[in-house]
């Protein structure tokens, strides 16, 4: 009978894991922001178990959690050994025991030249203080047989960090330095005289972020700061700091059966932004952030009633504008409420806004193929109604079902650029063969639909899955840019043989998402190239399949197989740069 079993999940997972190298050349990653395990990008990555302490977290840190209206699938433990943290929200602490083994080695090679290396450890250097290092590297030959000109790509990740548990709070620091070296490989408009054109781009970035939480939430409840400096191949530099200061009074009584929290959040950040060819825009922002909120509780239902102070400074120039500069202060809504009529249904409902800053860094995670020469505007939600059911049915099955409409100014869209240059001539920038993005923006509403689930049918084996629906109506542009339809994910992770194997399967739907584009020609006696733009081109919608294994030969020793996009469609994110088709990728890993 249990073989039986076993075949049955077999042939509903295949015979995988869940994916950790995308189908993508620039970083073996989808648009979707996908996790990868066991592929572990961020430097805290244990199980949350702290033996030594002896409340943590604190009850009323468990019940802080518990008001988060955002309700958070993926706080499910995981099959998989390691689950990512980003040093913000939900803290992963790891469990200090001698015989959990949580630092390894891998290596992998497969198909497209790619190589997979990287590596965690770390250790107690005190009974409450442990430090560790983590380094990652991946790297793809590209699609040589699909484009004449370079589309390789590398890019790796080295950082250290430490936490460090006191009596009355917990520490974390963490420092990594990251690079990126792809090509601008996807010209579809204007064929280059020569194939060995120089393409590159390279992303440089230095992080050093740091978290303090306090165990009690009376008055201090934590800190974060986060920093990073960046740079790019033709002279762009960016620096970011954002600091968050958390206070709060817990726990305190109001009428009989209801406690109210109080919480106060002060948020500074701040960006400076600096590119240095073509218009050589220059940009800061400034923003601090009041978020007083009052939370009245009663059992698992509550009401949240609060607001967002901001205060923006920002300015813009080029060298082809006169500075401006804005100051505002805006106002955002808060509200939640939570009616918990059962454990399997809880109803909810609320308004919320704010102010988004749109940075260099943040736009190249989501499009590495931006030009260096951004115009960069705070994207202003000026408020957002929603309503949901979520539940957790007798701890097997977890669901977050929400729709919401928004009302947004500044919404951030990428668009494809034209030619910058219309000589003809055979001496032309990497840049400047129409297969570069830039960031507009516009005012519109958005209306949305979104799912998440995640069920356990049976002890070893988890299923999730997810959807998003997104509806754009803007003022000005006549198409929606980038931004699909409706998108859907499917997984499953399972493990089997007294977990010595472990499998899983990822799948990824898109529908088609919209596009401008040019066509690029030249008559004769005319010494410049003519464009002719298309303002409505669908790039084709996608189905990514995703697979992997391992298999523990000895506690120390396993090996495993990954199957990416196994459909073997070069499908398109952006247009002209295709993904890499089918991949298949086998290695080793050692614990210790």
């Amino acid at each position: 009978m249990n073989k039986l079993k076993y075949i049955a999940v077999l042939a509903f997972l295949g015979t995988v894991g869940v994916s950790e190298l995308g189908a993508q050349i620039k970083e073996e990653q989808l648009i979707l922001n996908r996790k990868r395990e066991p592929e572990v990008k961020k430097i805290e990555k244990k199980k949350t178990s702290i033996v030594q302490e002896k409340n943590y977290p604190p009850d009323n840190k468990k019940k802080e959690d518990s008001l988060n209206l955002k309700y958070d699938i993926v706080n499910v433990p995981p099959v998989s050994d390691f689950k990512t943290t980003e040093i913000q929200g939900e803290d992963i602490s790891p469990k200090f025991s001698n015989d959990y083994q949580f630092n390894y080695f891998r290596l992998g090679y497969g198909n497209y030249g790619k190589f997979l290396a990287d590596a965690n450890v770390s250790g107690k250097v005190q009974d409450n203080v442990e430090v560790g290092a983590d380094i990652h590297y991946l790297s793809t030959s590209g699609l040589k047989k699909d484009y004449d000109w370079d589309s390789k790509s590398s890019q790796a990740k080295i950082g250290a960090f430490a936490n460090i548990y006191t009596e009355k709070g917990k520490f974390n620091i963490d420092a990594n330095y990251a690079f990126n070296n792809y090509n601008y490989y996807g010209i579809y408009a204007l064929t280059p005289p020569n194939n060995d054109i120089d393409i590159e781009q390279k992303v440089n970035k230095f992080s050093v972020n740091g978290y303090y939480d306090h165990y009690s939430n009376d008055i201090l409840n934590n800190v974060r700061v986060k920093s990073y400096f960046l740079s790019d191949h033709f002279g762009a530099s960016e620096n970011y700091a954002n600091a968050e200061l958390n206070l709060s009074k817990h726990d305190f009584a109001v009428t009989d059966g209801i406690t109210a929290n109080g919480d106060l959040g002060i948020n500074l950040e701040t960006v400076n932004s600096k590119f240095d060819i073509l218009n050589k825009n220059t940009n800061n922002q400034f923003n601090l952030t009041l978020s007083p909120k009052v939370t009245f509780y009663k059992g698992d239902s509550y009401l949240l009633i609060g607001s967002d102070f901001s205060f923006l400074n920002s300015k813009n120039s080029s060298n082809v504008t006169e500075e401006s500069k804005n100051n505002k202060f805006y106002w955002f809504p808060k509200a939640e409420v939570l009616v918990a009529a059962a454990d399997e249904f809880k109803f909810y409902g609320g308004i919320d806004g704010g102010l988004k800053l749109n940075t260099y860094g943040n736009l190249l995670d989501e499009n590495p193929f931006l030009i260096s020469d951004l115009v960069l505007t705070p994207t202003e939600t000026k408020y957002h109604f929603y309503f949901g059911l979520k539940g957790d049915v007798d701890q097997t099955f977890k669901y977050d079902v929400n729709a919401g409409f928004s009302k947004v100014n500044n919404a951030q869209f990428f668009y494809n650029n034209n030619l910058f240059d219309t000589n003809i001539t055979a001496d032309r920038q990497g840049y400047d063969y129409a297969n570069t993005f830039s960031s507009i923006y516009d005012n519109g509403t958005l209306m949305e639909v979104k799912g998440d689930l995640q069920a356990f049918p049976m002890e070893n084996l988890t299923v999730d899955a997810g959807l998003h629906f997104m509806k754009y109506k803007l003022d000005n542009l006549d198409e929606v840019y980038y931004k699909p339809l409706f998108q859907f994910n499917l997984g499953a992770k399972y493990t089997m043989l007294e977990k010595k194997l472990n499998l899983g399967f990822k799948a990824y739907f898109v529908t088609d998402r919209t596009s401008n584009t040019y066509e690029i020609s030249n008559i004769a006696a005319i010494p410049n190239y003519t464009t002719i733009e298309n303002k409505n081109e669908k790039v084709g919608g996608y189905a990514d399949l995703n697979l992997s294994a391992e298999y523990k030969i000895h506690k120390n020793f396993s090996i495993f197989a990954l199957g990416n996009n196994l459909l073997n469609t070069k499908y398109q994110n952006y247009l002209g740069y295709k993904v890499l088709g089918a991949q298949f990728l086998g290695g080793v890993k050692i614990t210790f």
